[in-house]
């Protein structure tokens, strides 16, 4: 076994020690919210938005982005899990920012058009976010009844801005 995944366990047999409560905690988040936002590990929104576990849906990618897949995921927190209210949080120094689609296919070697993804840079953070947003308010399965909020955590500060 790897160091890390001994290092998991280990943490993860302490902490299902105290489970108990949690195992009644149910799928729609208490506070009937979601937050999508970047995978980059020096964000952590339970801690920035002062959540618990059950609190809210955490939908994290790649530059906090709205995705296909990201759509996907809040319409389901919406719909099946009663969500109303959406956050969608970026943050300054994105790797993300930082990057061209060509950069990231030549690391990959894709050539071939065929295979190429739109992998979601951006180069401006406020730009991206109103983007973000207006493609998320407008498609056509998310109810207008839906509030949504777009921020800019800071990576130096851990501070929320609000778009």
């Amino acid at each position: 076994m790897s160091e890390i995944l001994n290092e998991i366990l280990s943490a993860n047999k302490k902490y299902a020690s105290g489970f108990k409560s949690k195992s009644e905690l149910k799928s729609p988040p208490k506070k009937h919210f979601a937050i999508l936002t970047c995978m980059d590990a020096r964000l952590d929104p339970a801690k920035f938005a002062g959540l618990a576990e059950g609190d809210a849906h955490v939908i994290r990618n790649a530059g906090g982005r709205v995705s296909d897949d990201a759509i996907r995921s809040l319409l389901i927190s919406h719909k099946l899990l009663g969500t109303d209210e959406w956050f969608v949080i970026q943050h300054t120094s994105c790797g993300m920012c930082c990057v061209t689609n060509e950069e990231i296919d030549k690391e990959f070697g894709i050539e071939n058009e065929s295979k190429k993804i739109d992998w979601l840079t951006f180069e401006d953070n406020k730009k991206c976010l109103k983007e973000d947003l207006e493609k998320l308010k407008n498609h056509s399965l998310v109810p207008d009844s839906i509030k949504i909020h777009g921020l800019i955590y800071d990576v130096k500060t851990g501070f929320l801005e609000k778009l």
